[in-house]
Formats: C-alpha cells, sequence, structure tokens
C-alpha cells in the first residue's frame, strides 16, 4: 500500500505559511517590506485586537494592475528576482514571492491596488487561501491590504498566540523598527481606533530617533558621520559612554536599510565600547551598515531576521574601528567663566603637562616588588604629588626629590566646564555646569584615571600567569575541541595554560593571576571559547588585559580619601576630563551624572 502522497495544495500552503506567519507581527512586517519596496512614501497600519481580528496596511506606492494582482497570490511568484545570480546580490527587502500567499492561506484575505495613472484599480479576495473572486475596485493609487481573522482556520497555530496587548507590542516593534530605517517615509500606526504614533515623512534620523524613543535619548546621541572602511560605509548614532540598557531595545542596526540582528555587529560594538559598558548590559546604537549585496547572503532564515557575511571577521574589524573612534572621540564643552572661589593659590600650581610625574626614591623599592604596588603610587600622581611639592616651593623649602622614575600620565589635563560646589556624602562631589547640576563620583573618576595610566604601560609587557599546584582537566565535545584547536595559541598567550590531553581533553596548568583555581578554570576557558569561535581573537584578549588592570586600581583607588576642598575636586576633574574615555570607570558605570536645569524644572513641575 502506497503510504507517501501529496498533500493537497491547502494544506501545503499551511505548512509552508507556519514558517513566515509566526505572528500578527509577522503580517505586519511581510506587508510593510512590501509596501518599502514599492516606493511608497507614505504607509498606515490600522491594527484591531492584537492583530488577530483585523490588520489593515495602506501604501501609496506604484500599485498593480490586474494581472499583477492576481499573480502575486501565486507561491513563489515575485517581480524582484529574475536568475539565480540575483539572489547572490539581494537589493530588495523581499524576494521570495511567498508572504502573500502565505498570509492569504491562514486569514481572510482582501487586496486593493491601483496603478498611478490608472482608471480603476482591482479588487481580489482570497479566503483561506481559495480564491473568491476578483473585481475591479475604486481605489486611490496605492496598495491597501487587509487580513481579517488571523489563523481561523490553523486553530492549534491561534492557540499558541499570546495576549492582544503582548502581540501588539511585538507589531508596535516591528513598525518602530522600519520607521527608523525609512526616516524620509510617513508613518502612522492605529490600534483599536487609538492613534499609537504618527509620523512626517522628510524627517532627519535625529528627529526619527527623537519622535520614536523620547527626546532624551536623541540628545544623548552621538553621531557617526558617514565613514568607508574595509569595503563598509557606516552613519547612524551611537549612545554616549554610560548611556546602557538592560535590554536590546535600543540596539538596532540595518544591513544595506535592512533591519537584521547579527552576533557581527553585537561583538563589533561590544569591542568598541570595551570597558564603557558593564557586563549583562546593551549599548543604544542606531546604526546604518552598507555592504555590497553579493558580500552577504540574506537568504538564511525564511523571516530574513539573520544575515551571513563571506568575512565577518573584517565586518566585525572595521565597524568596530569606526564605532571606537567615535567613542572615543572628544566632546567640545564651552567652558562657563565662572571666578575661582576658595581656591588657593597653590592648588592652581601645575606640572607643566608634558612633564613627567616625580616619586620620591623610597618609594621606588615598592614600585619595583610589585606590578601592582606601583598602582598604589600612582593615586598621588599627578595631583596629591603635585600639590605637596608646590607647597614645599612656597614655603621656601627644597622639593623632597632626589632620585626620581617616571610614570606617564594618561592624558593632559583639560579646562574643567564646572563650578565646583560642595562635597556630597561619603564619596561625591557636587558640580555646576551651564546645563545643570553634575555629580562626580569621586572613587570612579581616580579609578578611570589610573586605570588608562596603567592600561598604556601594560601594552608591551607579557600576561601574567599563575601556576596552578593540581592541573585541571576538561573533556569536551569533539565539536567543541576542533572549534577550539587553532586557538590554543591565543589562549596561552591570554595567560591560560592548555594544552591537548588525550582524545577531546585539556589540562589547564596555569590562570590569569586574578582567577581561582577553584570551579571559575572551567568556566574561564568556556567563555573564552565562546568569545573565540565568534568574536575573533582580538576580544578576549584584550577582555583578560583589561581585567587585570581594572582588578588592580579598584583595590587601590578605594584607599584614596575624597578630595576635602574645591581645588582638590577640580584637579581631579581635570585629569578626568583628560582621559580617553571620562565617562565611566573600568567596570562600565558613569562617573558623572548630569541633571540638566529642564529636568530640575520639570521634576519641581515647571514647564
Amino acid at each position: 500500500m502506497q503510504k507517501i502522497k501529496v498533500m493537497p495544495d491547502t494544506l501545503a500552503s499551511q505548512v509552508a505559511a507556519g514558517e513566515v506567519v509566526e505572528r500578527p507581527a509577522s503580517v505586519v512586517k511581510e506587508l510593510l517590506e512590501n509596501s518599502i519596496d514599492a516606493g511608497a512614501g507614505r504607509v498606515d497600519i490600522l491594527v484591531r485586537r492584537g492583530g488577530t481580528a483585523l490588520i489593515r496596511v495602506v501604501d501609496d506606492g506604484m500599485g498593480m494592475g490586474r494581472e499583477d494582482a492576481a499573480m502575486s497570490l501565486e507561491r513563489h511568484a515575485t517581480s524582484k528576482l529574475r536568475t539565480s545570480g540575483d539572489l547572490a546580490a539581494i537589493r530588495t527587502m523581499g524576494f521570495r514571492g511567498e508572504a502573500l500567499p502565505s498570509i492569504a492561506s491562514v486569514s481572510r484575505f482582501v487586496l486593493r491596488t491601483r496603478e498611478h495613472g490608472a482608471v480603476s484599480g482591482t479588487e481580489v479576495v482570497v479566503e483561506g487561501g481559495r480564491l473568491v473572486g476578483v473585481a475591479d475596485a475604486g481605489e486611490a493609487p496605492g496598495t491597501q491590504i487587509e487580513v481579517r481573522s488571523l489563523f481561523y482556520n490553523v486553530p492549534a497555530r491561534r492557540k499558541f498566540l499570546k495576549s492582544e496587548a503582548t502581540e501588539f507590542s511585538h507589531i508596535e516593534q516591528v513598525v518602530r523598527v522600519h520607521a527608523l530605517a525609512h526616516p524620509e517615509m510617513a508613518f502612522s500606526l492605529t490600534h483599536d481606533e487609538r492613534l499609537v504614533f504618527q509620523l512626517p515623512g522628510g524627517s532627519e534620523l535625529r528627529e526619527r530617533i527623537a519622535g520614536l524613543a523620547g527626546l532624551e535619548v536623541a540628545e544623548r546621541l552621538r553621531e557617526v558621520v558617514e565613514t568607508e572602511r574595509g569595503g563598509l560605509t557606516v552613519r547612524g548614532f551611537l549612545g554616549e559612554p554610560g548611556m546602557m540598557r538592560s535590554n536590546r531595545a535600543l540596539l538596532q542596526t540595518f544591513l544595506n536599510r535592512r533591519p537584521v540582528e547579527s552576533p557581527v555587529f553585537v561583538h563589533a560594538l561590544r569591542g568598541a565600547y570595551a570597558e564603557a559598558m558593564p557586563r549583562g548590559a546593551w549599548p543604544v546604537a542606531f546604526l546604518f551598515i552598507g555592504i555590497d549585496p553579493a558580500e552577504v547572503d540574506v537568504n538564511v532564515h525564511p523571516a530574513k531576521r539573520e544575515v551571513r557575511f563571506r568575512d565577518g571577521g573584517g565586518v566585525q574589524a572595521a565597524l568596530m574601528e569606526v564605532c571606537g573612534e567615535v567613542l572615543r572621540r572628544r566632546v567640545v564643552v564651552a567652558v562657563p567663566e565662572v571666578p575661582e572661589v576658595g581656591v588657593p593659590p597653590v592648588a592652581r600650581w601645575r606640572v607643566a603637562p608634558e612633564q613627567p610625574v616625580l616619586i620620591p626614591a623610597a618609594e621606588q623599592h615598592a614600585l619595583r616588588r610589585d606590578w601592582s604596588a606601583m598602582e598604589v603610587r600612582v593615586e598621588r600622581a599627578p595631583v596629591e604629588r603635585e600639590m605637596e611639592v608646590g607647597r614645599e616651593m612656597e614655603r621656601g623649602e627644597e622639593a623632597s626629590v632626589v632620585e626620581t622614575v617616571e610614570v606617564p600620565v594618561a592624558r593632559e589635563p583639560v579646562a574643567v566646564p564646572f563650578r565646583m560646589l560642595d562635597r556630597l556624602g561619603e564619596g561625591y562631589w557636587l558640580m555646576e555646569s551651564e546645563e545643570g547640576l553634575v555629580v562626580l563620583d569621586c572613587r570612579a573618576a581616580r579609578e578611570r584615571i589610573l586605570y588608562e595610566a596603567a592600561r598604556a604601560r601594560r601594552r608591551d609587557e607579557p600576561v601574567e600567569t599563575q601556576v596552578l599546584l593540581a592541573p585541571i582537566t576538561m573533556v569536551l565535545s569533539p565539536r567543541e575541541f576542533d572549534s577550539l584547536q587553532p586557538h590554543l595559541g591565543t589562549l596561552r598567550r591570554m595567560g591560560v595554560g592548555v594544552s591537548e590531553f588525550g582524545a577531546n581533553t585539556l589540562m589547564i596548568d596555569s590562570l590569569p593571576p586574578f582567577f581561582r583555581a577553584d570551579g571559575e578554570a572551567a568556566a574561564l576557558v568556556s567563555s573564552l571559547m565562546a568569545e573565540l569561535r565568534v568574536a575573533g581573537e582580538r576580544a578576549p584578549q584584550r577582555r583578560l588585559d583589561d581585567d587585570v588592570v581594572a582588578a588592580a586600581v579598584a583595590r587601590h583607588a578605594a584607599r584614596v580619601p575624597v578630595p576635602a576642598d574645591a581645588g582638590t575636586a577640580r584637579e581631579l576633574a581635570a585629569e578626568l576630563l583628560g582621559c580617553e574615555m571620562p565617562y565611566c570607570c573600568p567596570e562600565g558605570h558613569p562617573t558623572m551624572i548630569q541633571i540638566s536645569f529642564q529636568e530640575l524644572g520639570r521634576k519641581f513641575g515647571k514647564r
């Protein structure tokens, strides 16, 4: 008896629809992409009951004639691909010819369309994949699609939908993302007769971000001016260091104007922010990346969420370099004319920025004895030691410097655009800028200063290791073992003494000095393996180096007292602003928090 039979067309279409139409948001996404490909300048979306009762998408694009309208509902019928060569360089949002027939097979579907200049339009009605009728219709130029009773004939799929509020939140996110990708287009979204947002066309990208993410977010973004690097063009906006979120809602990346989520982009951004991003946090970014379509494969996932690069490592390195330059760019701030109230003359005396900081010979033995001890002594430089030498010179005494060792300053101090107000609590100083109130975390500021000075010294030094009394063995899966083998040399350079020890087994006989030899070893190697496979060799190496320095400076910065007077606090702020990344400590937490006068006014009920 024959067991294998061809499925009926209706059943086959419902099975195929499951790959494209996962939920109401999938319908909105596919219809929006068709509107964008049609050259629409305006798209209006109406949703009822979270998209299960009605989804209506109306655009003013090129529209279709009767033959094309009927053909568009045939499976794999498309105007966007002609040959297999076109698939290797896709330049449109859609290309498979599956969206409309898949949606029509699981809903009550109505398509109304009219070409510009045509006398009349066309209406096509489909119910559950069955063509009901084709007729003339008097519609405005463009296309209008209504999807009613989604999944009415697929109860298993409808049963797994979430609440109406949850489903609409996914729809709203889809519309927001596409509105960000095309600020030149006008968008409106209505849910159950409530206008959620209405965005005019022709906007600048920052204006569109302000309209969707809020003015406070838009004002704290740094612009990435269009830059070409390694075959990539990058433009958009990045959140300033310290501006992080607990989820990736405000991390939006677009590849050739297509919203995509790629580990390559995420690792590039994490590498660019480096220590400015705490673990578990997500950056704020709105990035538009352009690449030759032949260098990327978008035909990986039915929903087109994922892409595959021909040279993912090159893309990651180029993007990380461009974003890193933007994040480390100096921000020019106007310095207000404020009098130096209460600052003694000696506090304004400084060693010339190009001169090294001097440390007495009595301290040199401790410096040579232990690398981390250097961090302890740097806490006196360049502020406290300079103040001490200045007082001795003012009193006419000879400065107590006989033999010296040079320790480079992290950065040349800059002018401080703040008026020092008063000390706050055990570790903070209040300052006033032209824009509002600024709170300085003195310990975090000192950590940043010491961190950059120490990291500059360590760039050419080998990584320290601790030899384990009892080596640790790790048994991996064959796949993990094979993927890790090319990177064993990299792990050794990072201070992890790892070698092969039989079939699919590794032996670890040394670790970086700040890791314990207990259960952390396996977790460390597993974490590094994951980063090596995805992010390449640079990211884990930099992470370990930075962790060594950050751990050392955090211990010693905690022992330095908070500045007791305005002059010393100003000197600390100047050193901080002269750093490469002054806005956060090595762990990514902010060094300064600003509360604008506008925000203060809002909290006091003023407008």
